[in-house]
C-alpha cells in the first residue's frame, strides 16, 4: 500500500501507466451493493436490445407483404406490428436509462463520500506534498468521468455489444453467403480500435493530470487573491494559470485528436465493408436468391452491426478515461495514513489530568530528512501547570505541538499523555482531552454559533453563549444584526482579527479539554483587542495544563514556567526574572523586544 507521504501530483511522470481497463474493477465494491437495479437495468437492456433486432423482421414482413395487391386488406396488421415493436422498444429503452443514470449517480456519490472520508484520515504528511487542488479536482472531474461510465457508457457498450452479436447473428440467419462475407472485414475494424485505444488510454490520464493541475494552480491563487492583489500580480497569476489552462487544452486536443482518428477509420472501414456487402445483395436480389425484404432486412442489421461497431469505438475512448479517472482515485484510496490506532489501544484515563511528558524526544519531518526539528528532547508539565516555550524561529516550538497533537510521530523517544504512551492509544480518542487556539484561527464559513459549537457538537445555544461570555465575545455578537446566527462568510472575512481570535477561543472554551495549546493568541491585535483576548484565555486556562508557544515575551512574564528552545533542544528554563538575570539566549531575545517596544513608545 502507499504511504501518505506520496506525491499525487499530475506532474508524477514515474507511474506507471495501464493500458488496459482493469482499474475499473476498483469501482466493484461500490457497484456490487445493487446487484438488484443493476439486474433490473440488465433485463430492461436485452428486452430493448431484442425488440431493436425484431424491428428488420418487422420491417420485412411489411415490403414482402405489405405492397402486395394480395394481402392489401392484411396491410394494417404489418404496420401495426412494427409500431407495437416501437412502442415497446422505447418502453424498455427509458428503464433501462433510468436505472443506468440512477446507478451511476448513486456510485459516484458514494465514490465522492468515500474518498473524501479517506482523505480527512490522511496524516498532515500527506497534505506536504499534495496540493489541495489536485485532491479536489480528482473529487470532481475525475468521479464525473466515472459517472459518465457507470451511468451511461457502460450501459451503452454494453448495450451495443448486444446488438452488434445479434445483429451478426441474424445476418447469418437471413443470408450466410452476406455475412459471410461482412466477417471477413471484422478485423480490419478491431485493429484501430486495438491499437488507438492504447494511446487514447494513456492521452486520457494525461489530460486529466493537466485539469488536476489547472485546478490547484486557480485553488491557490484565487486562496491567496488578497495578496495577488496587494503585490499587483494580477498579470503574473492570470499568465500562470493561462498557461496551466493551455497546457490542458493542448492534453486535451491530442486526446481528442487520436479519438478523432480512430472514429474516422472505423466507420470508414466498417462503411466500407457493408457498401461492398450490399452490392453482393444486390446481385442476389437481380438473380431471384432472394427478395427485396430479406435484403432489407439483412441491410438493417448490417447497419445495427455497423452502428454498433462504431458506437463501441466510440465508448472505448470514454472507458479509457473513465479507467484513468479510476486510478487516479484508487491512488487516494489506496494511500495509508501514517498515524493509525493500534489493533488493542491503550484506554487513557477517566477523568483525563492533562499531564504531558516528552522524553528523550528526536524527530524530522519527512519532508527535510536532513534537518532535526527536536534533539534529545525532554520536557514535563504537570496537571494544572502553566508553560510558555519560547525560542527564535525554527527552535521547535510548533513541533512540539505538532508531536502533541499526535499529526507525526516521534522517531526516537515517546511522549506520554496521564501515563500512556500516546502511540498507543487510539488518535481521536486521545486528541479529544486536547483544545487549541492558534496564532491564525480556523473560521469556517457558517454561522457564529456553528463555529463556536465545533467545539463540541452536542452543545446548545445557552452553553455556546457561555462560552462566548467567557471568551469575551459575547458583547460584539449581541450588536451583530442576526447575533450567533451571523453568516460570518469564507474564512471569517467578515470579522476583524480580534473578533475571529475571541471565536476560537470560546470554541476551545466550549471543547473543555484538559490540555490547551496555545500558539501566541494575541501576537497581531491591538492593545483593546489584545485585552480582550487576554480576558478570555485567562478564562480559558484556568484550570487547565497548558502549553503557550510565546513570540511577544511580555504577554509570559507573569507564567512562572518559561521553557526556551533553540535547535531543537532546551537551552535554558526558569522564571522571566530569572532567565533575564542569568543571561543567554532568553535574555538578548528580552532585551531585543523591550527596547524596541520602549524606542515605539517614544
Amino acid at each position: 500500500m502507499a504511504q501518505d507521504s506520496h506525491r499525487l501530483s499530475g506532474s508524477d511522470l514515474g507511474r506507471e501507466k495501464s493500458r488496459k481497463l482493469s482499474p475499473l474493477g476498483a469501482l466493484k465494491p461500490f457497484i456490487a451493493p445493487y446487484r438488484a437495479t443493476i439486474a433490473a437495468a440488465g433485463v430492461a437492456l436485452v428486452l430493448a436490445a431484442a425488440a431493436t433486432l425484431v424491428m428488420p423482421v418487422a420491417v420485412r414482413g411489411v415490403i414482402d407483404h405489405g405492397f402486395s395487391t394480395e394481402d392489401a386488406r392484411n396491410i394494417g396488421r404489418y404496420f401495426f406490428a412494427l409500431m407495437a415493436v416501437v412502442v415497446f422498444m422505447g418502453f424498455a429503452s427509458a428503464t433501462r436509462f433510468y436505472l443506468v443514470s440512477w446507478l451511476g449517480e448513486r456510485v459516484v456519490a458514494d465514490v465522492r463520500d468515500k474518498v473524501f472520508s479517506h482523505v480527512l484520515s490522511l496524516s498532515p504528511r500527506f497534505f506536504e506534498t499534495t496540493r489541495t487542488g489536485e485532491v479536489l479536482s480528482r473529487l470532481t472531474a475525475d468521479t464525473t468521468l466515472i459517472q459518465t461510465v457507470v451511468g451511461s457508457s457502460a450501459s451503452f457498450a454494453l448495450r451495443s455489444l448486444v446488438m452488434a452479436i445479434g445483429s451478426l447473428v441474424m445476418m447469418f440467419v437471413t443470408s450466410p453467403k452476406l455475412a459471410g462475407l461482412s466477417v471477413i472485414g471484422v478485423p480490419l475494424v478491431l485493429a484501430p480500435i486495438i491499437l488507438f485505444g492504447r494511446r487514447v488510454r494513456n492521452l486520457s490520464r494525461e489530460s486529466q493530470d493537466r485539469i488536476a493541475d489547472t485546478s490547484a494552480m486557480a485553488g491557490e491563487i484565487i486562496n491567496a487573491v488578497q495578496t495577488v492583489q496587494a503585490f499587483t500580480h494580477e498579470d503574473r497569476s492570470r499568465k500562470i494559470f493561462h498557461d496551466a489552462v493551455e497546457d490542458s487544452f493542448r492534453s486535451a486536443i491530442k486526446r481528442t485528436r487520436m479519438r478523432a482518428v480512430m472514429t474516422a477509420l472505423v466507420i470508414s472501414l466498417v462503411g466500407g465493408v457493408v457498401v461492398g456487402v450490399l452490392w453482393a445483395g444486390a446481385a442476389d436480389v437481380l438473380d431471384n436468391a432472394m427478395t427485396g425484404g430479406e435484403l432489407s432486412q439483412f441491410i438493417l442489421y448490417a447497419v445495427l452491426l455497423a452502428s454498433s461497431v462504431g458506437a463501441l469505438s466510440e465508448l472505448w475512448g470514454d472507458l479509457q478515461r473513465a479507467a484513468g479517472a479510476t486510478e487516479r482515485l484508487v491512488e487516494i484510496l489506496r494511500t495509508e495514513p501514517d498515524i493509525t490506532s493500534p489493533a488493542q489501544p491503550t484506554l487513557l484515563p477517566k477523568p483525563a489530568k492533562g499531564a504531558v511528558r516528552f522524553e528523550h524526544v528526536s524527530f524530522v519531518y519527512p519532508a527535510r530528512p536532513e534537518h532535526k526539528a527536536l534533539r534529545d528532547f525532554s520536557l514535563v508539565v504537570n496537571p494544572g501547570e502553566a508553560v510558555a516555550l519560547v525560542g527564535p524561529s525554527g527552535a521547535g516550538k510548533s513541533t512540539v505541538f505538532q508531536l502533541l497533537h499526535r499529526f507525526f510521530d516521534p522517531q526516537v523517544g515517546r511522549i506520554l499523555f496521564d501515563g500512556v504512551d500516546i502511540t498507543t492509544t487510539e488518535p481521536r480518542a486521545y486528541r479529544a482531552n486536547l483544545a487549541v487556539v492558534s496564532q491564525e484561527p480556523v473560521i469556517f464559513a457558517g454561522s457564529i454559533a456553528d463555529n463556536i459549537r465545533y467545539g463540541r457538537l452536542d452543545a446548545d445555544d445557552s452553553d455556546i453563549a457561555r462560552a462566548a461570555e467567557a471568551a469575551a465575545a459575547d458583547e460584539f455578537v449581541r450588536q451583530l444584526p442576526d447575533g450567533y446566527n451571523t453568516i460570518v462568510g469564507e474564512r471569517g472575512v467578515t470579522l476583524s482579527g480580534g473578533q475571529r481570535q475571541r471565536i476560537a477561543i470560546a470554541r476551545a472554551i466550549l471543547r473543555d479539554a484538559p490540555l490547551l495549546l496555545l500558539d501566541e493568541a494575541t501576537s497581531a491585535l491591538d492593545a483593546e483587542n489584545e485585552r480582550l483576548v487576554q480576558q478570555g484565555l485567562a478564562n480559558l486556562m484556568a484550570g487547565r495544563t497548558t502549553i503557550v508557544i510565546a513570540h511577544r515575551l511580555a504577554t509570559i512574564q507573569r507564567l512562572k514556567r518559561i521553557v526556551v528552545l533553540d535547535q531543537g533542544s532546551i537551552v535554558a528554563e526558569g522564571s522571566h526574572a530569572e532567565l533575564v538575570n542569568n543571561g543567554g539566549l532568553y535574555a538578548r531575545l528580552a532585551a531585543l523586544q523591550f527596547n524596541e517596544a520602549r524606542a515605539l513608545a517614544v
